[in-house]
């Protein structure tokens, strides 16, 4: 029998209202490359884009209750450019449900009414969740490209160039601009889809885009040598205002890490492409960053007067302590105006360059690997011992934020790196989201920069223990008092909890 875990010492942090650091937009997800195989499931938009209680196999779940939708602009095309026309170059190990169909078949004609050069009928599955997350409520719509379409690459290889080099063509980049815009208008006008904001590149300062990756992307340079970043950026600002489409936002550059993020922002200034952003986007896979390159990244991006995204984060770890941490280092450090998680559907798969079996996933699936075949199957896969058959505890360990930290409260400072403090004015509501380490630890709130402070208290827990023994599960648990405007609380080894109060003035 394992020894207890002794108790971490006490300590009280104090949350501040004063110290606001913005309007919370919301939480979302991609939608490739699940919604391309699962994107007519009913029942996974229930889940992902409600906050009602679902019922899922032989279960009821909590609705996360996502908000922001990102829509992968395809890349693939499987016929050729016209008869007898060149073909797109397929890399030998991507699966078929990771290459996104494009729109824009051949470059004989950029009129969107070309039936000869434009097909609106691909990319069916991922369009059919679009629709269904915005008739349940979702409202923040992005659309983003990880590749221009196959024959703007310079290798026709929507996955990357031999050498990992950059891979759009020049000649393409008011192309790339145009496909972006011209697939913005439409979706306004065909789809009711209303796109936010367009980012036109994903990770494009990454060394792993090349012909042989297992996903589409491409490496497109920021550097004041090959600025094609910028150039892209300009053309896209000209294309959308073209159209009638001021009102889009850009979004740039979804860099790989915050450190990459923060460089090429800094590279922005070249051809004076800043003004043009509106929002800064990043992705979260800097493992070895203990705080600093976040807070570089959000002083950088703040002083700009622009908004901040953080687009695209996951990992393998099922129970969910992990995406615990990182959420709540990200809003303690980056202070993102929304948080996307990567693949919320994916299966338990075994990483060819490591031997590890790999479940990015908030819900299991098992997808077809066959480069011809896009097919998949939900609740179909093995399972880690104390984790459910078709959902990994980190579902649990998300909905604990998204659930409470709704659009429209302010995110204030909570005085913990260890916590996410959001506050709705309307409401008078406080929520306090908290993860705890490898020890118990009791944890006081002083909520004494408040005017008032009610004595109703609500909790749900999630246990997160990493060797994966099951726990509670969102589950609601005793309120303790609340002794003047001080909350006490105890939190076992491995938990997430959230505090909401009502009746909170200040």
């Amino acid at each position: 029998m394992l020894a207890p875990t002794p108790a971490a010492a006490a300590y009280t942090t104090r949350i501040d209202p004063a110290r606001d650091y913005g309007r919370w937009q919301g939480w979302g997800a991609s939608l490739a490359w699940w919604a391309n195989v699962f994107g007519r499931n009913s029942t996974l938009a229930d889940l992902f884009y409600t906050s009602r209680w679902v019922d899922y196999y032989d279960h009821v779940l909590p609705g996360l209750g996502l908000n922001v939708v990102r829509y992968n602009l395809g890349a693939s095309m499987r016929q050729p450019a016209w008869p007898g026309g060149p073909k797109m170059v397929t890399s030998p190990t991507i699966p078929a449900f990771r290459q996104m169909q494009g729109y824009w078949v051949n470059w004989r004609s950029a009129n969107p009414a070309n039936t000869s050069s434009w097909n609106w009928s691909n990319d069916a599955e991922q369009r059919a969740m679009l629709r269904m997350a915005r008739d349940r409520g979702a409202d923040l719509f992005q659309m983003f490209s990880v590749s221009p379409i196959w024959w703007m690459c310079k290798n026709h290889n929507p996955s990357g160039a031999a050498d990992g080099s950059d891979n759009l063509q020049s000649w393409n980049y008011d192309q790339h601009a145009r496909y972006l815009a011209i697939v913005t208008k439409y979706a306004r006008a065909r789809w009711g889809i209303t796109f936010d904001s367009v980012e036109p590149f994903n990770e494009p300062s990454r060394d792993g885009h090349h012909a042989n990756f297992r996903a589409e992307g491409c490496r497109i340079s920021a550097t004041a040598a090959l600025p094609a970043q910028q150039r892209v950026i300009h053309h896209l600002r000209r294309e959308l205002d073209t159209r009638g489409l001021s009102d889009v936002v850009i979004a740039a550059s979804d860099e790989m890490t915050y450190t990459g993020a923060n460089r090429t922002w800094d590279r922005m200034t070249v051809l004076n492409t800043r003004p043009l952003i509106g929002q800064v986007n990043t992705h979260g896979y800097e493992l070895a960053d203990k705080g600093a390159a976040r807070s570089a990244l959000y002083d950088n991006v703040h002083a700009s007067g622009k908004q901040l995204w953080q687009t695209e984060y996951g990992e393998q770890y099922e129970h969910g302590l992990y995406l615990a941490y990182r959420l709540s280092l990200d809003m303690w450090r980056l202070h993102p105006t929304a948080w996307c998680y990567w693949q919320p559907v994916d299966g338990q798969v075994k990483d060819e360059e490591t031997g590890t079996k790999l479940s990015w996933g908030l819900l299991k699936a098992t997808y077809s690997w066959d480069r011809t075949t896009k097919g998949g199957t939900l609740g179909e896969t093995d399972h880690s011992p104390g984790t459910d058959r078709y959902v990994t505890n980190k579902y649990f360990v998300l909905a604990q934020y998204t659930r409470h930290i709704r659009p429209g409260m302010r995110i204030i400072h909570s005085g913990s790196k260890s916590t996410v403090a959001a506050y709705d004015a309307l409401r008078h509501r406080l929520v306090l989201v908290t993860v705890r380490g490898n020890s118990p630890q009791k944890v006081t709130f002083d909520l004494s920069r408040f005017r008032t402070v009610g004595r109703v208290v609500r909790r749900r827990v999630t246990d997160a223990a990493p060797d994966y023994r099951i726990g509670r599960q969102y589950a609601v648990a005793p309120s303790p008092p609340m002794r003047g405007k001080q909350l006490t609380v105890d939190f076992s080894a491995n938990s997430i909890q959230t505090i909401v109060i009502d009746d909170v003035r200040h």
